[in-house]
């Protein structure tokens, strides 16, 4: 079988397999009409580098294509991370922890700025100006801090979210 075949190989460099973590999926370019044939609902997903990999189907002509989302597990502890940041600098000059946050959206939006993510990178930024606002009101009792003030803060440091990446064969077309 194949993954006896990828443990020998990967022996020979030595390597090995973690048992817990490897399985066989199906997944590619038929594996949404046979998990259909079977009764099953979508083909599995699986995580790897921060995206979770899902099989779809382009809208305009059905072809199939590889939809990455950002894995929700690593988005959920990078906001814990931020919020946690945000409230030990939040009686520090909105100047200084806004060009701190913009480094760190900017940063993070670099790496999972791929084709089909931008509406989970929107749900990123909108939890990141949430918080950031909710450390701003914890700053003093009488914090009077609104929404519509805090807009233009936010348009001066939390970057907006647009594709850095996109497919490669849009990327080197002539």
């Amino acid at each position: 079988m194949f993954v006896d075949s990828l443990g020998e190989r990967l022996g020979q460099f030595g390597l090995t397999l973690n048992e817990i973590k490897t399985r066989i999926l199906e997944f590619g370019r038929y594996a949404i009409e046979r998990c259909a044939r079977r009764g099953k609902r979508r083909p599995e997903t699986f995580d790897l580098l921060g995206f979770t990999h899902i099989c779809g189907m382009r809208r305009e002509n059905r072809s199939f294509i590889v939809r990455r989302l950002t894995a929700a597990k690593r988005m959920a502890a990078t906001l814990k991370v931020i919020r946690a940041s945000l409230m030990r600098r939040r009686h520090a000059p909105v100047k200084t922890i806004g060009a701190w946050l913009k480094r760190v959206v900017q940063g993070y939006l670099n790496s999972h700025a791929v084709p089909g993510n931008l509406k989970r990178l929107g749900m990123f930024r909108g939890e990141v100006r949430r918080a950031w606002l909710h450390t701003i009101r914890r700053r003093s009792q009488r914090s009077c801090m609104t929404w519509e003030k805090f807009q233009h803060i936010i348009a001066l440091y939390i970057p907006k979210v647009r594709t850095i990446h996109p497919y490669p064969n849009q990327c080197f077309a002539l």
